[in-house]
């Protein structure tokens, strides 16, 4: 069986049409995103089969879905879907909730067992539950778990931290990176927030007016000044990074990576263990020669690659550190000060950075 994604996808609407023809990698997680009504949605109804549509073609690591004259229908194709609201029947409390999951898939077929479901989403004490008395936090892990409990080919997610506040947005993202981290099930996750595709996703398709802007590896496409999502105020860059060492006494974690060595705060990491290391470009300053009397541990060598007006008086740099691409954002008057070019040398002062996974 051939590995990979393959959605190529044509949907008509009055006022809409969706063309795309997706090739995407058939493990880890590929984040949709792009602005309000661009079709991501559009693309996971028509891959699950809500959206039948004559002509077009899914196939998923090798399980032809629709295919000329084949259309397996939704309820035959190994899918578990995640929505912003999860809809979980308010009759039935969570055990039942998830076993009713369960029932569309012979024991046999089964690769994702009720217990380690309920293990991955940390939802254990919710079992005698009933929906309605549950937090939009744990209703959305409860979500996730039926989801898993079809022993899904294919995981869709439309959204599924859209309709939470920021505290409980923070309770369920561990969860989602525990799923990545630990299933060998492909993801296709549907969002427009940059902190969500910085820590989840391994592949990026960007969308706009049904149409495919851009795809590739999302850590790359963070940083092409020519994409949106490297413009404004939560533009930045995801860097994979070895832990290197700690220092108890400061609470802080050495981390390395081809451009250097980074100070960040400790989070219980293990010497060798590899991380996602995120950069907002708003955290990065420039100077022409290293600064030794300043409080910024994590200073640089770097290249100027490129420069590009950003929001008015704002500059957005990109930089080259020994083959890892960061951005800067800095103001037009700072450019101009430092007669930043492309192949100007600099150091770049990382005044925060995180790990995000």
């Amino acid at each position: 069986m051939s590995a990979g994604i393959r959605a190529a996808l044509r949907v008509n609407h009055p006022g809409f049409s969706l063309d795309v023809d997706l090739a995407l990698p058939g493990r880890g997680v590929t984040a949709l995103s792009g602005p309000s009504g661009c079709g991501k949605t559009t693309c996971l109804r028509a891959i699950a089969g809500l959206q039948r549509t004559p002509g077009n073609q899914v196939v998923v690591n090798g399980a032809r879905w629709q295919d000329g004259d084949v259309f397996v229908p939704t309820h035959r194709r190994a899918i578990g879907y995640v929505f912003q609201e999860t809809r979980l029947f308010a009759h039935l409390d969570v055990q039942r909730n998830l076993e009713y999951g369960m029932r569309r898939v012979p024991p046999s077929a089964r690769r994702v067992s009720l217990a380690q479901a309920v293990e991955l989403l940390g939802i254990g004490a919710l079992m005698a539950r009933q929906p309605q008395t549950l937090s939009g936090g744990e209703r959305q892990r409860v979500g996730m778990a039926r989801a898993l409990a079809t022993s899904p080919d294919l995981l869709l997610m439309d959204e599924p931290l859209a309709s939470l506040d920021a505290e409980r947005k923070r309770e369920v993202l561990p969860y989602l990176e525990r799923l990545h981290g630990e299933l060998d099930i492909p993801v296709l996750y549907v969002t427009h927030a940059p902190d969500e595709i910085a820590r989840l996703a391994d592949h990026l398709v960007l969308l706009d007016a049904g149409r495919v802007v851009a795809a590739g590896a999302a850590a790359a496409l963070m940083t092409q000044l020519d994409l949106p999502l490297a413009h404004g105020d939560t533009a930045g860059a995801v860097i994979r990074a070895t832990v290197v060492g700690h220092e108890p006494d400061y609470h802080l974690t050495q981390v390395e990576f081809a451009g250097g060595r980074l100070h960040l705060p400790h989070r219980g990491t293990r010497i060798g263990q590899a991380v996602r290391v995120r950069i907002q470009a708003r955290d990065v300053s420039l100077t022409l020669h290293r600064q030794s009397d300043t409080s910024v541990l994590n200073i640089l060598p770097a290249t100027v690659t490129e420069l590009v007006d950003d929001s008015p008086g704002q500059t957005m740099v990109g930089l080259d550190l020994g083959g890892t691409r960061i951005l800067a954002r800095i103001t037009r008057k700072s450019a101009d000060l430092l007669q930043l070019a492309p192949g100007t040398p600099v150091h770049a002062q990382v005044k925060g950075v995180a790990i995000v996974e």
